[in-house]
């Protein structure tokens, strides 16, 4: 394993070229110089088809670059060779890393100290479901909702991949999960610890069997006019947290205007005396803060992943495809058939 590289590298990307259906991602290839000073050379063992990608190929995820550009919010893989100033300790381990863009390659540049060690228990793909999954779903429940042992929330899309890491990490908390999801998922949602519930029928009915006096927390990425019934199902002192407006993805116009409208609707409801809270959660808040960011993040994921090869999660790996069959996981991922992540492996040649 070399420490320093002084050829480029051929990287084999997949490109979104613009307001395309799945099977119009593009196939290419560009020469990598070597890693600058601070960066390494990382080859991607795995990266994952998460909303975000399935937003940015509509056009309408909240921060997305301009059209061409190459997908993929975060990843796992091997330092290859890393740059001047980087702690040559690094090479040849396994990592990950919160990319936001960049990911569905097989080779890319990134910042040294943007990434987070791998224990070496875990397979790649495995791994893969826990970055940005895992960091969401730790921050939300430790950071913003500070869940304690002994109480109860509800988790909607608890089959998917940010709540199925959710429920897992709340069950491991000692705290007992309601979890939403199609009928058909309700064995998959059940397994994971959680009572399922049915998003298609009346939820606060169904909730308010469970958990007559409401929750004490509900993760919502739905957004829309279902955020009203995830506030009045909290009990006194209860927490919303709200990461995303799924139920706005199809609607035209101005992508940010949902977002930003349920982020004021929030703080409406912080400012009223209700004795209960509500928080918009973003992955990239504090991000200029680049020190502190990088070491919660580093934090967090860390603590997620040492829990995951102590085999306390169980990795909900959907599916794997090949980097460059990255069309038929997107769809399989927007088919909304299946439990957990779909993940993207590296190609055999």
């Amino acid at each position: 394993m070399n420490t320093t590289a002084a050829k480029t590298t051929t990287a084999r990307e997949i490109v979104l070229p613009g307001r395309v259906e799945p099977r119009d991602l593009q196939v290419t290839h560009r020469e990598l110089p070597p890693p600058a000073a601070g960066q390494a050379l990382v080859r991607v063992d795995a990266t994952g088809v998460s909303f975000a990608e399935q937003q940015m190929r509509r056009g309408k995820y909240f921060d997305q670059p301009p059209f061409p550009f190459v997908p993929g919010y975060d990843l796992v893989g091997t330092v290859e060779s890393i740059g001047a100033g980087v702690d040559p300790a690094l090479a040849g381990r396994r990592i990950a890393a919160l990319t936001k863009t960049g990911g569905w390659s097989s080779h890319v540049l990134l910042p040294a100290d943007s990434l987070v060690p791998v224990p070496t228990a875990l397979d790649p793909a495995e791994a893969e479901t826990f970055v940005v999954n895992g960091i969401t779903a730790w921050q939300m429940l430790h950071r913003f909702a500070k869940i304690r042992a002994g109480q109860t929330i509800l988790v909607h899309g608890a089959n998917g991949g940010v709540g199925s890491t959710l429920v897992q990490l709340a069950r491991v908390a000692g705290v007992r999960v309601i979890g939403s999801a199609s009928a058909r998922n309700a064995d998959a949602v059940r397994a994971l610890g959680a009572l399922p519930i049915d998003y298609r029928g009346d939820i606060t009915a169904q909730v308010r069997a469970l958990s007559p006096g409401g929750v004490d927390a509900v993760f919502d990425h739905v957004g829309g006019p279902g955020i009203i019934d995830s506030f009045k199902l909290l009990a006194p002192g209860g927490t919303l947290v709200a990461y995303g407006s799924a139920a706005t993805k199809d609607d035209e116009g101005n992508s940010r205007l949902p977002v930003l409208a349920l982020f004021a609707r929030l703080m409406l409801w912080n400012l009223l005396p209700n004795k209960r809270n509500a928080h918009f959660y973003n992955i990239w808040t504090g991000a200029r803060r680049r020190a502190r960011f990088l070491n919660r993040q580093a934090e967090d994921l860390g603590a997620v992943l040492e829990l995951a090869a102590d085999g306390n999660l169980h990795p909900q790996v959907a599916a794997r495809f090949p980097l460059s069959q990255a069309s038929s996981a997107l769809e399989l991922a927007e088919s909304h058939t299946v439990t957990g992540k779909v993940v993207l492996v590296a190609d055999e040649n």
